[in-house]
């Protein structure tokens, strides 16, 4: 393999690692961080990357290539962060090569480390019950918050798969919560309404947008940590306009 090949394969490489990350809801600085540390691992001491929550902008020196990918969507998947940062170790204590690197990187990418949709609405319904605990609730309420954060996450899980609009999919969720803990409250099945309403949204509650946004801000990445944070703005409007819908009616 020549230099000039051996830099796009480098190039490819550390894009895809980013890319990955981006996608998989980590922060901006941590992608830039990585990238950068396994193009030093290379030897490539002049790399240069711009990150954005909705693409990466990198270059491994003044008279070489630069890329961009864009980032079209993201999610939370701290599986496929951590596998990232495993083949970055690696390929910075010489454990392997580019070559295997970059073909690791691409099986981390087509790879769904996710839990069956049945076991990711079980663990929210659980979720929801212990929040209800903490937030003071009466346990008597733990069933009605069982079945509306479960039922809530289904709803935002399947609107989210057919209109991929983000804000109308946790918008019709938090709605659905609203309703069963209203429902709940009428027909005798619960007592504190609020409550029942605390525990069933938050699984739907941008924790991880949130922290990765005051993060951004502190490492001083401003355009990605105010960005994160708007989109942790419109994700909590959807939330409250959805159960304040709910309440006034």
């Amino acid at each position: 393999m020549n230099n000039e090949q051996n830099f796009e394969l480098a190039l490819n490489c550390f894009l895809l690692a980013g890319q990955i990350m981006m996608e998989s809801g980590a922060e901006t600085y941590r992608v830039e961080d990585t990238m950068l540390r396994m193009a030093r691992s290379q030897n490539i001491e002049d790399a240069q990357s711009y990150v954005t929550p909705t693409g990466i902008i990198l270059s491994l020196g003044k008279k070489q290539v630069t890329k961009i990918t864009s980032i079209a969507a993201r999610i939370t998947d701290l599986h496929k962060i951590a596998k990232v940062n495993n083949v970055s170790r690696k390929l910075a204590s010489q454990t392997i090569t580019l070559e295997e690197a970059y073909d690791e990187l691409k099986k981390i990418q087509k790879t769904n480390y996710f839990l069956p949709v049945h076991l990711q609405i079980l663990a929210a319904s659980v979720a929801s019950s212990c929040f209800l605990v903490l937030s003071n609730g009466y346990w008597s309420d733990m069933p009605a918050a069982f079945v509306a954060g479960g039922v809530g996450f289904f709803v935002v899980t399947i609107i989210q798969e057919m209109t991929k609009v983000k804000f109308f999919s946790e918008f019709l969720a938090a709605l659905v919560v609203g309703l069963i803990a209203s429902l709940a409250v009428q027909f005798g099945l619960g007592k504190e309404m609020d409550k029942i309403i605390v525990g069933g949204v938050m699984p739907l509650v941008p924790g991880l947008i949130i922290t990765n946004a005051v993060r951004d801000l502190m490492a001083g990445h401003f355009t990605a940590g105010i960005a994160k944070g708007a989109e942790a703005f419109l994700t909590a409007f959807a939330i409250g306009a959805g159960i304040a819908l709910i309440v006034a009616s």
